[in-house]
């Protein structure tokens, strides 16, 4: 009998062995080609096999990988790797399937054993998507004999295990019976009792106390270890939270930035009055800061933010609902205009965006930032809780700073993050302190972009302008014998939307905007909004409306577009001559096509509230993002996340973030007027059906992929860093330590 449980026992242990084996093999080749997707998609859809090849021979460098292959959606070979059985190509595996089901080629990941030349291997066949669409395929053949070795093992080892367990078992049994029999039947009727409730407090007195707190012990020790995901359910501030303090213990944050989240202006007689700038920044970055608490670390630019604060410059926000600390830094008029409107605004910006501006790099303006850049550093200092503190440095304002945080506190983990796009690195060295700037960012354990573009944009820049090495395998820049990783985190916006939750319904917030601009209840609006800055094509935008109503003369009297521009930095001359020039356009339209009341184009000029904002796009039958050049423009999200009612149409810029994931929204050229205006038309011409089928497809991204994943995602990578960094400095600090290698 005891000889059949152990033959069961074993051959339990096998089937679990070799099932543990292939799900750790699929996992690593699942891993290998997600890490090596983006560069197969680009190669793929360039046609470049010979990339391909070398993207597929980095891949079956992996341990157990014998071979891999590219297929095409119909079967064919793109590229192979030497070693590739003929049974495993492309051709045969299109021929066949792994059982009755479907072939083995397509857009589901399959994997399944065979024999080759006798040996036994297991094959993963990964589709390759690029956004909905397949590509192809990759197929992974992987080597099993050191599987059927170590099930071997186990064979003996359950053999012998379970033969020392019975000889044991009997052993012990004999004694017990023989010395001790009345009082084990004796303790283990009174376990029983407990254990039925009698008494559960008692339970842990037993003489079972130490194996149960030795399980507590592990289960403590365990719980923090969990991934992120294992929380489980939609990204939320909720979800966020745990997260966190799994992660990081509930510890605070430290966001850097320029702009701050809330602004105190003087209002003559009513005192001060509050308000959150016109900022993408600001919009993805506030509802984090509230879920995560911490502080956030600014520029106080307000005409009273210097009233509000404490003695150490800090002041609780939001109004009426404190969650997190907002600290201020202090700069001069000439500060400011060197570091922000000089070598920021007429010299980064410009230089980021292809939107035919010419950067000017001025020394003097130069030394403004490299001195304001320290200043945020010391700030940093000040307000860090613990000698190892996770800091999120944001933008192009700030590249300095990672570098000099890292001086003063070494072991800090800082997070960069670009919000504008990267430039390629024959652009980005027309900067006369290019390497400085690229010596700075290298400060940072991880620096941030929207898009595996800018990523590779930066890694180049560095490769040519900087003296580093580039680890390719891991991602990562190595600089002074430290590791930068460089990753791809696509920002978002708050999901759900406090906006939505707490405004009016949709018809509701159409029939008072509609009112407010005296049109007509059934009118047609088109929206826009964003800041009067050049890269967001509002010039372009308007010459788009009226091509439409040239092209289109039955949407005269009937449609009217309404742009919402927020000044921005005004005292640049750039600046001030767009203006000027978006107010020509639109009185250009008008005068063409308006007559009486009606007015095509409306153009308000101010800064308007995010609740404001908001009922635009509630009220909106049309929004259109035109940037010429943008990081992700957050503006589309937000039009998304306010259409609850499943309606209105996005026409999208192509040159903007947003478009590699809203894939439903009408994407456009914003150069090309005639494509711009035929999208705007067929927009307005849309059958509801369509619209919701379009929104609810966009409104499914933008819930999933909201800011709540975005920044626990950047958080618990960088707990990771930490926690590595604190591994290594232990190791290192023991008599024959370990010294530190890369992440």
């Amino acid at each position: 009998m005891l000889a059949l449980v152990a033959w069961a026992a074993t051959s339990l242990l096998e089937t679990t062995a070799r099932s543990w084996f292939e799900r750790d093999i699929a996992t690593r080749a699942r891993l290998a080609v997600s890490v090596a997707r983006d560069a197969l998609v680009s190669h793929i859809g360039a046609g470049d096999r010979l990339r391909v090849a070398a993207v597929l021979d980095e891949i079956a460098r992996n341990e157990h990988v014998v071979a891999a292959a590219a297929c095409g959606t119909a079967g064919g070979t793109l590229a192979r790797t030497r070693g590739l059985p003929a049974p495993l190509a492309c051709d045969a595996l299109s021929r066949t399937s792994p059982g009755a089901g479907a072939p083995r080629l397509s857009s589901h990941e399959i994997d399944f054993s065979t024999l080759v030349d006798g040996g036994q291997v297991l094959v993963s066949v990964l589709p390759l998507l690029d956004g909905n669409a397949l590509l192809g395929n990759v197929v992974l053949v992987h080597d099993m004999s050191y599987a059927v070795q170590r099930q071997d093992e186990v064979r003996y080892f359950g053999i012998g295990a379970f033969a020392v367990v019975a000889v044991l078992a009997g052993i012990l049994t004999f004694a017990l019976r023989s010395t001790s029999w009345r009082s084990w039947t004796h303790e283990m009727r009174r376990l029983l009792i407990l254990g039925r409730g009698a008494c559960p407090d008692r339970i842990w007195r037993g003489p079972f106390q130490p194996l149960l707190a030795d399980v507590q012990r592990m289960a403590a020790e365990l719980v923090p270890a969990q991934e992120p995901s294992a929380a489980g359910g939609p990204w939320s501030a909720e979800r966020l939270q745990r997260v966190l303090q799994r992660t990081l213990r509930g510890e605070g944050v430290l966001v850097v930035s320029n702009r701050e989240p809330y602004v105190h202006e003087r209002d003559g007689a009513r005192g001060v009055r509050v308000h959150s700038p016109a900022s993408g920044l600001v919009t993805a970055l506030e509802p984090v800061m509230r879920a995560c608490s911490g502080t956030w670390i600014a520029h106080g630019s307000g005409s009273a933010d210097r009233v509000t604060v404490d003695r150490d410059d800090r002041v609780m926000v939001p109004p009426g609902r404190e969650a997190y600390a907002l600290r201020r830094v202090w700069l001069s008029p000439e500060e400011e205009s060197g570091y922000y409107n000089g070598f920021s605004n007429e010299g980064l910006w410009p230089l980021c965006h292809m939107a035919h501006a010419r950067p000017a790099f001025r020394a003097d303006d130069w030394a403004h930032y490299q001195l304001v850049n320290e200043r945020f550093a010391e700030a940093v200092c000040q307000e860090a809780k613990v000698a190892d503190p996770i800091v999120l440095v944001q933008d192009y304002h700030l590249a300095l700073a990672p570098r000099f945080i890292r001086q003063r506190l070494p072991r800090a983990t800082v997070i960069t993050f670009w919000h504008v796009p990267w430039p390629n690195a024959e652009r980005f060295g027309t900067c006369p302190w290019s390497a400085e700037l690229l010596s700075g960012l290298l400060g940072s354990s991880i620096v941030g972009f929207h898009t595996q573009l800018h990523c590779n944009n930066f890694i180049e820049s560095v490769e040519r302008l900087a003296e580093a090495r580039i680890d390719r395998e891991l991602q990562a820049v190595v600089q002074g014998g430290r590791p930068s990783l460089v990753r791809s985190y696509p920002i978002s916006i708050e999901w759900p939307n406090s906006l939505a939750q707490s405004a009016e319904p949709v018809a509701q917030c159409r029939r008072s905007v509609l009112a407010e601009l005296g049109l007509a209840p059934d009118a047609l609006l088109g929206v826009g909004v964003d800041r009067l800055d050049y890269t967001k094509g509002i010039e372009e935008r308007l010459m788009a409306v009226e091509r439409l109503l040239e092209r289109a003369p039955h949407l005269r009297g009937r449609f009217t577009f309404v742009q919402l521009a927020a000044p921005s930095r005004t005292v640049i001359e750039r600046y001030r001559a767009l203006a000027e020039s978006v107010e020509k356009l639109a009185a250009r339209v008008n005068q063409r096509f308006g007559a009486g009341a009606y007015r095509p184009v409306v153009l308000l000029r101010a800064h308007h509230e995010p609740p404001a904002v908001f009922r635009y796009l509630r009220a909106a039958d049309v929004c259109y993002v035109s940037s010429l050049h943008d990081g992700m423009n957050l503006v589309a999200k937000e039009f998304v996340a306010a259409r609850d009612d499943e309606r209105g149409v996005l026409v999208l810029s192509r040159f903007t973030g947003a478009a590699r994931e809203l894939t439903e929204a009408l994407i456009v050229n914003p150069y090309d007027l005639n494509e711009a205006s035929a999208a705007l038309a067929a927009a307005l011409e849309m059958s509801p059906r369509e619209q919701a089928d379009r929104m609810r497809a966009m409104r499914g991204v933008v819930s999933e992929f909201n800011v709540f994943r975005w920044a626990g995602q950047i958080l618990t990578d960088a707990a990771r860093v930490r926690q590595h960094g604190r591994l290594s400095e232990r190791l290192s600090t023991r008599p024959g330590g370990m010294e530190e290698v890369p992440v």
